[in-house]
């Protein structure tokens, strides 16, 4: 072995070492001050030192050098001396802040950003808020593993409600949380109790409630109250339908995890989430793609205006279509999913209007579905208002994606070689291929990836969060209030 391959080894073996030691540190303010660290919004939370190492690295695409764990390490421990409260810290922008200021006082410098949350460790502002998922399919166990991750700060799963589907149909839902084919094995451990109907997942303690009827549930018997129902069924879609949940006891508010019908708030966070008021008893979280690209259209709009446009959504079979040619009531959808690319609608281009009003009658839209499990991509081609290039415009959502309103929904990525599963379990909402970009003059075509699964699902609990009132202070601040590091 060379001499220079064995420094390079120790090298690693320092930096590895490093990141090891972090882990407990990173541990011991998510538990004991329900500090959430993230790296440009890489969550640190339950990572593996080669995690780390890799959160760190990824920097190097962004401020243009890889982030340094001499540099995190002094932070977190400074963090942690200050005995912080309830807050979202991005370390990567922490640190890029710090640098940019000139000061050498880390310690000063962090009681001026933490503000008031110094000396808070153990304060609470308010109770966890109660939730309740109403259906246990793809989205619902996602939204599980999500709130479970979270250990129960600020939003506190308490039960599921199904119907029975067999005698052993507690250990097959559990089954279905703990192994998935698309995002792998649970991350932890869960037990079931048969006699009393409950999973136990990571010390959250989930009660299964079997039901056909959501208004007869009362949910008061099992000490569940004040709860938010999130409907994953998509079987009631308008105000009478989904006010069945109210009359449940021990529920005060429901969020629909699909587009609604009627009056109800559609609503993409980071978008219009300060629609919801107090007296909004009902809201929905919209599509996976209204999510996906409405964030990235209001950007394009506020910066060079669109004119017109048409979404072109290529995206993955779902549940709704047949695995072998058989009867179904929508038109193409009766086809193999595994077999064929399947032409089909989507609303999600109108939709978009109800979350961004300005947009209304710009835009239309098709969908493509293909024969893959998860990741979907919009093909955004627009008429702008301002001629404008592919550089210009990939810089823009860049730096849209690292320090703007829209960092938690707008990914963005520059490698010639990413495939649709490369994002599987991305936790933006869309991520912006720059590489496929065309702009030219006043024409633009740009690609956006999304996770349709579990980015949509982080998008619904920071609908979630909002509806709760629960999120905490984001650290260094972006402009606006932002959500935890989902």
């Amino acid at each position: 072995m060379t001499q220079q391959s064995v420094e390079a080894l120790q090298e690693w073996s320092g930096r590895e070492e490093l990141a090891e030691a972090m882990i407990p540190l990173i541990g011991r303010l998510y538990r004991n001050n329900n500090v959430v660290t993230s790296i440009y919004g890489r969550k640190l939370i339950n990572q593996s030192a080669i995690n780390i190492l890799k959160a760190h690295r990824v920097v190097r695409r962004i401020d243009g050098v890889e982030l340094s764990l001499e540099q995190t390490m002094p932070m977190l421990q400074a963090i942690e001396a200050l005995n912080t409260g309830a807050v979202a810290i991005d370390l990567g922008r922490l640190n890029k802040k710090f640098t940019e200021s000139g000061s050498s006082d880390l310690e000063a410098f962090l009681v001026e950003e933490l503000g008031e949350k110094v000396n808070q460790a153990g304060a609470t502002d308010a109770e966890p808020t109660d939730v309740v998922l109403y259906g246990f399919g793809r989205i619902g166990r996602l939204l599980a593993r999500i709130l479970i991750e979270r250990g129960g700060y600020g939003l506190r799963l308490r039960a599921i409600v199904v119907r029975k589907g067999s005698d052993d149909d507690i250990v097959k839902r559990a089954s279905l949380l703990r192994r998935d084919s698309v995002h792998g094995p649970f991350d932890g451990s869960i037990t079931v109790d048969e006699e009393n109907n409950t999973i136990l997942a990571n010390g959250t303690l989930i009660q299964v409630i079997y039901s056909n009827d959501p208004s007869t549930v009362d949910y008061t018997a099992f000490g569940i109250n004040n709860a938010i129902v999130v409907d994953n069924t998509g079987r009631w879609r308008d105000e009478e339908g989904l006010s069945q949940h109210l009359t449940a006891k021990g529920v005060s508010r429901v969020l629909l995890t699909a587009p609604g019908k009627g009056n109800l708030k559609n609503i993409v966070h980071g978008i219009n989430h300060g629609d919801i008021t107090a007296d909004d008893k009902i809201v929905t979280a919209a599509s996976c793609t209204t999510n996906a690209i409405t964030p990235v259209l209001k950007a394009l709009n506020d910066r060079f205006g669109v004119v017109h446009g048409h979404v072109e959504t290529v995206h993955s079979f779902t549940n709704d279509q047949n695995l072998i040619d058989n009867f179904h009531k929508g038109e193409r959808r009766g086809r193999s999913a595994a077999l064929n690319m399947v032409i089909t609608e989507t609303g999600a281009a109108k939709a978009v209007a109800k979350a961004l009003p300005e947009l209304e009658g710009k835009l239309t839209g098709n969908a493509i579905r293909v024969p893959t499990p998860d990741v979907s991509m919009a093909i955004l081609n627009l008429n702008l208002e301002t001629a404008t290039d592919k550089e210009e415009l990939n810089n823009y959502l860049r730096e849209t994606s690292l320090g703007a309103e829209l960092h938690k929904q707008i990914d963005y990525i520059d490698s010639p070689e990413v495939v649709s599963t490369d994002f599987v379990g991305s936790r933006r909402a869309g991520i912006v291929d720059g590489l496929a970009t065309i702009a030219t003059g006043k024409n633009a075509v740009v690609y956006v990836w999304y996770d349709n699964e579990f980015g949509y699902s982080c998008q619904v609990v920071r609908v979630i969060e909002t509806m709760a009132g629960t999120h905490p202070l984001a650290v260094p601040a972006i402009a606006t209030v932002a959500t935890a590091a989902v």
